[in-house]
């Protein structure tokens, strides 16, 4: 399926396998298209990194960020089950809004409606089942709109409506299993089909647990007019969750590493997205129409919080998106497009028992409702860009206008006392509602790119952009202390990117690659203060550079690369403690992240791949006082295909048994804590084809 609103070059196809060496050679590749329909695609000022369904396959991910990895700049931190942290060309995202950082989007439509995102919303998505999944860095293109500050991340579901299929098993250490099944009816000019996927992971942690299923339905029409692709996915997630485990360098301790202290916490998660995309194309134009609705509800224990109180949230709603291309002179474009939607949600937190504790917090965190309120969200955005191609340069300029409008309904009595009315002892509760209100946000959002080409298989590009993001509801509604009203603005990115991108080849051993160098200021950036306060005076700068290669060294050996070195910083003056943290790095931002991976294919039949990722040190406080160390990890994968229906892929991960930490941070309340990686852990894979 197509990625949301834009041509997308790719130079490099993030596969570790020596089955693509011949692709290797195209620097057109047949990607996604602003029209939304997959067609060879026209250099974009911006880069955009592909996992393909073969590196996937080889993978087979039980989570997200076993793949992304393969991309530079990305560095998603898994917590415990589903559950994870999102970082591309940023440190890694924590906090109530700061997921609205990075797009997440199925089929190009996001997960979530905009000022709703969740930090761990891409388990929504049926990446198990996926033809890959593409990375868009920076805010680089005008046709994405609130939250593609840092890029997007979009899960493209397959085309299943072939006439053929498959069945699979997964088997693993520590209880993890996984059974996957494919199945199309091709009728012609139609076409249905089917991908469903089951997983049961009883983890490595003491009490931990996945159950997960989800299935993906797809619908193909095409006429002489128009063309009609419809899908729909559903998810339903039940997680016993492991939290953290405290004390420096307890994740080298087996026993701690196992532990887990949180046997009650739990996250239980719906989501449904349905969408059909119409096309209509003639020798100059197309127009592409998508509409679209979701619907999702999740239940969760915040074990992490004081009291330990239990939210429940939903969201029902639809919109539509749309775009018409024109070809007009041979050196001219022209896109415009209009997106809207309209979103009903709900959040209620309660806490079931009374706190335990210190007396402050047995007095200020009380028994009973905290949150309960209802918003209604309404988002139009109309956007343009303009392509102009004058001998080897390529001109692009663009911008979109984004307006959201959020309409709050609080169903408590306003201010910060327990939900009888009875005030909190020691100053107030911690818990602040503001009262019923409406706020809107409005942002314009221009972008301007070049491409030289040098030849035909190289090119320069640039592009100076900027990105958004309107404040999340969470930030404006879930108030604490004697915060009333949170009176923020929108979130904004200027961003500057300079790069380099192409192909050597000499027919049989070609060197993909592209190099970026990238400079991000963010301003209004919202973060809550020490007297937990909801604010967005913040600002903060991010410099990177990136390289990814991939070269085939002959037909039986490839090799792959992705490398970042990046620093991000705290710009603005903020007093935490004794230290001004103004000029700090970020904390959980390593400097470093590499991954490498050496490929050989002996026969037709035998494919084998070894990976080596690297994660630098990185502090852990914004005082720059604490840290990680950073660690190594080898992966060893193997795939043989005795007959063209059978496969079976073997997988041998942290082959060195090294014990790591998947996420570190400290807090001033429990010190050092970590998500400990797995020991040494093995998986296979029995597929069948027909």
């Amino acid at each position: 399926m197509t990625l949301r609103r834009a041509y997308l070059f790719v130079v490099i196809a993030l596969t570790p396998t020596a089955m693509m060496a011949d692709e290797l050679a195209d620097i057109e590749r047949i990607t996604t298209t602003a029209t939304r329909s997959s067609t060879a695609n026209t250099p974009r000022p911006f880069v955009i990194s592909t996992v393909s369904q073969t590196a996937l396959k080889l993978v087979a991910p039980t989570h997200i960020e076993q793949v992304l990895k393969h991309v530079a700049g990305a560095n998603i931190q898994h917590g415990n089950g589903q559950e994870y942290l999102p970082a591309l060309r940023s440190p890694v995202l924590s906090g109530a809004g700061a997921c609205g950082g990075i797009l997440t989007a199925e089929d190009g439509i996001a997960l979530r409606a905009a000022g709703f995102c969740n930090i761990n919303e891409l388990f929504e998505a049926h990446t198990e089942m996926a033809e890959r999944i593409e990375v868009l860095k920076g805010p680089g293109s005008a046709l994405y709109g609130s939250n593609a500050v840092h890029g997007v991340i979009n899960v493209i579901t397959p085309d299943s409506t072939q006439a053929r299929g498959f069945a699979s098993l997964d088997l693993g250490s520590f209880g993890y299993k996984r059974a996957k099944f494919q199945q199309g009816h091709d009728m012609g000019d139609s076409g249905i089909g089917i991908s469903a996927s089951v997983t049961r992971d009883s983890g490595y942690r003491d009490d931990e647990s996945v159950a997960q299923e989800k299935v993906s339905l797809r619908y193909r029409l095409e006429t002489d007019n128009v063309s009609v692709v419809s899908g729909l996915t559903f998810s339903d997630l039940d997680q016993h969750t492991a939290g953290f485990i405290e004390g420096f360098e307890s994740y080298k301790d087996p026993i701690i590493a196992q532990s887990n202290a949180y046997t009650d916490a739990f996250r239980k998660a719906t989501a449904l997205r349905a969408w059909s995309q119409f096309t209509w194309q003639n020798e100059r134009s197309t127009l592409v129409i998508t509409p679209y609705l979701r619907d999702q509800d999740m239940r969760f224990f915040k074990h992490f919080l004081p009291g330990t109180p239990l939210e429940e949230n939903g969201q029902t709603g639809g919109g539509v998106q749309s775009l018409w291309h024109y070809q007009g002179f041979d050196s001219v474009q022209v896109e415009l497009g209009f997106d809207g939607e309209y979103t009903q949600a709900n959040m209620l937190q309660y806490q079931q028992n009374p706190t335990q504790g210190s007396a402050f917090l047995v007095a200020t965190v009380p028994q009973g409702k905290h949150y309960d309120y209802d918003v209604a969200s309404t988002l139009y955005a109309p956007f343009f860009n303009l392509q102009w191609q004058w001998q080897a340069l390529r001109i692009d300029a663009g911008a979109r206008y984004e307006h959201l409008n959020y309409d709050y309904d609080n169903n408590m009595a306003a201010g910060r006392n327990r939900d009888d009315g009875t005030p909190c002892g020691m100053g107030g509760c911690r818990y602040s509602r503001p009262p019923s209100s409406e706020n809107s946000f409005s942002t314009w959002s221009p972008k301007f790119g070049l491409n030289w080409a040098l030849s035909g298989q190289h090119l320069i590009y640039a592009n100076v952009s900027q990105g958004y993001r309107a404040p999340q509801a969470a930030e404006l509604y879930q108030l604490q202390r004697n915060q009333t009203v949170a009176g923020l603005a929108v979130e904004t990115a200027n961003n500057l990117e300079l790069g380099i991108k192409g192909v050597f080849n000499d027919g049989e051993n070609p060197l993909n690659y592209v190099f970026s160098v990238y400079g991000m200021d963010k301003d209004n950036v919202i973060f809550r203060d020490s007297d937990f306060f909801t604010i967005n005076d913040g600002k903060s700068s991010h410099r990177g550079v990136e390289l990814e290669l991939e070269y085939a060294f002959n037909a039986d050996w490839q090799l792959r690369f992705a490398g970042t070195h990046a620093k991000h910083r705290y710009e603005s003056e903020q007093q935490l403690g004794d230290v001004n943290i103004k000029g700090n790095e970020m904390d959980t931002a390593p400097r470093n992240i590499a991954n490498v991976q050496l490929n050989w294919q002996p026969r037709d039949t035998i494919m084998t791949s070894v990976e080596w990722h690297h994660v630098g040190r990185y502090f852990t406080d914004a005082e720059n006082l604490h840290e990680y160390e950073g660690h190594q990890l080898v992966n060893v994968r193997a795939n043989w295909q005795p007959t063209e229906q059978l496969s079976l892929t073997l997988r041998i991960n942290n082959l060195a048994n090294t014990a790591y930490a998947d996420r570190a941070d400290y807090t001033s309340f429990s010190g050092d804590r970590y998500f400990p990686g797995k020991p040494r852990h093995l998986a296979m894979t029995l597929q069948y084809n027909w």
